[in-house]
């Protein structure tokens, strides 16, 4: 990705169901907590979507699980966090959500410059068709970088 970027964890399975048409970087409302479980890299994201409420992108279903150390005030695993964006982009990713049937969904987590991102994506669901013709094409290429590579030898 770049330079001082520690990748957390990667939602591969986001770009199988979705086919990405847009990205944003995305800052991410953490408690104390939550930010040791990240460094841990004890989140999973699988079935995690963002969503707009009152001009806000919430993102909902990521668990971070509870860090064995503290005290009793310790974060709710499951609760919404609040991401953080420039009002102009919540405004154009309101519009192509709200009127094409977009879903938002994090393709990724990382630390930059010590702070948590998420890599969102702008979505559309694909059909078992277009997943058949993915798994394919990637068949396809693997056969062709094999052979090119058994042809060198």
């Amino acid at each position: 990705m770049g330079e001082g970027i520690k990748i957390i964890a990667v939602n591969r399975k986001a770009r199988y169901d979705y086919t990405v048409d847009d990205h944003f970087e995305c800052g991410i409302e953490l408690l104390g907590t939550e930010v040791k479980s990240f460094r841990d890299g004890k989140i999973s994201f699988l079935d995690a979507w963002a969503e707009l409420i009152d001009g806000e992108i919430w993102l909902r279903s990521l668990r971070v699980a509870e860090n064995p150390f503290s005290s009793i005030f310790n974060h709710d695993p499951d609760r919404k966090k609040r991401l953080l964006l420039h009002r102009d982009e919540i405004k154009r990713l309101s519009r192509k959500v709200e009127e094409r049937g977009y879903t938002l969904i994090p393709l990724s987590f990382y630390f930059k410059k010590s702070r948590v991102k998420v890599e969102l994506g702008l979505c559309k669901g694909k059909k078992s068709f277009d997943k058949r013709a993915d798994i394919r094409e990637r068949d396809v290429k693997r056969d062709m970088a094999r052979e090119f590579r058994h042809g060198l030898h």
